[in-house]
């Protein structure tokens, strides 16, 4: 047996000479995408709201090891250095306008670019869920955050206040502040529900991706993710306002509160895997797998 045959599969067709153009390239883009990775890894670990950002990335980068290479693989070059190039100029743009959501993308469009440069197109589209976690790692802007905070704010205290008057509690709906007798409640940005509900597209998306064959099954898990996580939400406040007027004010702050939130969280998750399973059901029932002979 040669020592070639030994060699892994994406060692295959090796040769020496490519040694320098890689470690050049390689340099080249540790110097061009030093920044956004560094400040990137930081938010990860001291922002509360990026910090999924830990578990994603390397989960993204072991589910494209599993996944392996394509049998049909077959390098573009001209394609792969179009998306590299179209990734520097982003980058230039990005570092130009002081815009972090922009460079911390340009590294995840190089990455694009270096695999369909290597490997073409068709190994893009097997390591897309890989790719939408390493996207989904990615802060979204603060015009982006601040825009979508306030209205599910809002939507929060509303339908707080709903259940709370459903269930006879006196209260009063001014904006995002919920009054009740002797208490305010005020619905911040942080209970607005836009942490979790970045948790739970993350959730969907990779639960769509490990579960379900059909992009239609994939679309209606995701799509679920938003309404399940303004009505856990709303859930949420509902439960701190009777708790605050039924039992103890101090029921609504602190560990009480964080944890009644991780909580609901899990509800919120095992009821997003209950619709994939029964998408999964649906999928196998219309359209079965092919069992291998």
């Amino acid at each position: 047996m040669t020592a070639l045959s030994q060699s892994p599969a994406w060692l295959a067709g090796w040769s020496p000479r490519w040694a320098v153009p890689i470690i050049a390239a390689t340099l080249a883009a540790g110097i061009l995408f030093a920044l956004p990775a560094t400040t990137l890894v930081r938010d990860w670990w001291t922002d509360s709201e990026a910090g999924h950002g830990l578990l994603l990335a390397p989960l993204a980068i072991w589910l494209a090891w599993r996944s392996g290479l394509s049998p049909a693989r077959a390098p573009n070059v001209a394609l792969g250095v179009t998306i590299l190039l179209a990734a520097i100029l982003l980058r230039y743009l990005g570092g130009l306008a002081a815009e972090l959501f922009t460079l911390r993308f340009s590294m995840i469009l190089a990455v694009a670019g270096l695999t369909v440069f290597a490997w073409g197109g068709g190994q893009l589209r097997r390591w897309w869920l890989p790719f939408a976690l390493l996207l989904l790692s990615i802060p979204l802007p603060s015009l982006v955050t601040n825009a979508l905070a306030l209205p599910l704010q809002f939507k929060a205290s509303s339908m707080g206040a709903s259940l709370l008057a459903w269930r006879d509690v006196p209260v009063k709906l001014s904006g995002n502040v919920i009054l009740l007798p002797g208490r305010q409640l005020f619905v911040t940005e942080a209970c607005s529900g836009l942490r979790s509900l970045a948790a739970l597209v993350s959730l969907g998306v990779l639960v769509g991706g490990l579960w379900l064959r059909t992009p239609v099954a994939r679309l209606i898990v995701l799509g679920l993710t938003i309404p399940v996580a303004i009505v856990v939400n709303a859930i949420r406040v509902f439960l701190t306002g009777f708790l605050v007027y039924f039992a103890d004010p101090k029921l609504g702050e602190g560990f009480l509160h964080l944890t009644e939130g991780w909580l609901l969280f899990v509800v919120a998750f095992a009821v997003l895997g209950g619709v994939a399973w029964a998408a999964s059901l649906i999928e196998n029932r219309l359209a079965p797998e092919p069992v291998d002979a």
